[in-house]
């Protein structure tokens, strides 16, 4: 018996763990300065694909704002509730979560992205590039829930 509730301990801590190292929660995101904090994304998982939608942003200015510079179904819609992420998938064999876009508001471009889960999932490290993943920029992203 005492066997049995310590295997079911085992096993629902390395489930827990294995939620936690997954991007599907709720991120403050963080500007590339490290320091200023811009909104909270929620990512969420559908059919195997991860996608992520703006849910508060702290610059109360820009509450009412729109992607005006976005050049897809994306334009002049809120920022409040725009999916900025979609598409992405667990990449085989690895740590991470890829092949998908990010969409960034503030220029309305469209990157590649790349996901990876970092100290235990409490960060998430996010890479949006264009061609190689050498070329482009990492926000590192904090676990809210």
């Amino acid at each position: 018996m005492k066997r049995s509730i310590a295997a079911l301990t085992l096993a629902l801590g390395a489930c827990a763990a294995w939620a936690q190292a997954s991007p599907v929660g709720v991120w403050k995101t963080i500007d590339d300065d490290g320091k200023t904090e811009k909104s909270l994304v929620r990512i969420s998982e559908a059919g195997g694909q991860l996608s992520g939608r703006i849910e508060t942003l702290f610059d109360a200015s820009k509450k009412d704002s729109v992607c005006d510079k976005c050049s897809d179904e994306r334009k002049d819609k809120r920022l409040l509730g725009l999916t900025i992420l979609r598409n992405v998938t667990k990449q085989a064999d690895e740590d991470a979560w890829a092949g998908g876009e990010i969409l960034d508001p503030n220029n309305g471009k469209v990157y590649k992205v790349r996901l990876k889960p970092v100290d235990g999932g409490a960060k998430l490290e996010v890479r949006g590039y264009i061609g190689m993943p050498l070329l482009g920029r990492t926000q590192t992203w904090v676990r809210v829930e």
